[in-house]
């Protein structure tokens, strides 16, 4: 192992997230965060990771981009036809984290996956610029492909089928994870960090614990 990476750490010393500062609905708590976040103008506060788990029990992660949210939960739009959507299929229990480096701030939830309403997946794809629309047709996401020359091949064949009015294809649309739990972690020094973290209780109130870092 080089022995410079063992050697790169920091210290997180920008803020701190204590019970009596923080909201006592986690929704609220992230919606707090998400602004400082754009205010701060962080690179892509949208970004999220995903992890789904296969049938096999084998866990992967990809990045996918937050589209919305509200007290129904947390939605992204991707292929259903992907990686994702097949082990979603699967098994529709999932995790999303947002990492959000320049506040050292850390957002984790879980919960249940659901697909979206078609009228809502249709509204957000009719919302997307053309190239996008046209890519959401020629990319057979997550299969093999002989080369990009696919993918261009495919995305002008479609440009020329649908013009300016390509529909939202059938493999195509959005999900909604309603979350179980969620996780608000802020670095703090000596790597004592701050976590609180919120678990939905059997009468839909939100139970706040500290959790040890």
């Amino acid at each position: 192992m080089d022995s410079r990476i063992a050697d790169l750490r920091k210290s997180y010393e920008r803020d701190t997230l204590d019970e009596s500062a923080s909201q006592a609905d986690p929704l609220q708590q992230f919606e707090h965060w998400w602004q400082q976040a754009v205010a701060a103008e962080v690179p892509e506060p949208n970004a999220m990771t995903l992890a789904t788990v296969s049938p096999e029990g084998r866990p992967s992660t990809r990045i996918v981009l937050i589209k919305g949210w509200d007290a129904r939960g947390l939605v992204w739009y991707t292929n259903y036809d992907s990686r994702k959507g097949h082990e979603l299929a699967g098994n529709p229990y999932a995790a999303l984290q947002f990492h959000w480096v320049e506040l050292e701030r850390v957002v984790r939830i879980e919960g249940r996956v659901s697909r979206v309403e078609a009228e809502e997946s249709d509204a957000y794809f009719h919302s997307r610029p053309l190239d996008s629309r046209i890519g959401a047709w020629a990319s057979p996401q997550s299969q093999v492909i002989r080369s990009r020359a696919v993918l261009v091949t495919q995305a002008a064949r479609y440009a020329a089928q649908f013009a300016l009015q390509p529909p939202r294809p059938p493999h195509w649309g959005g999900y909604r994870l309603q979350p179980t739990a969620w996780e608000f972690w802020q670095g703090r020094k000596s790597r004592l960090h701050d976590r609180l973290h919120y678990r939905l209780e059997a009468d839909g109130t939100w139970l706040r614990e500290r959790l040890a870092p």
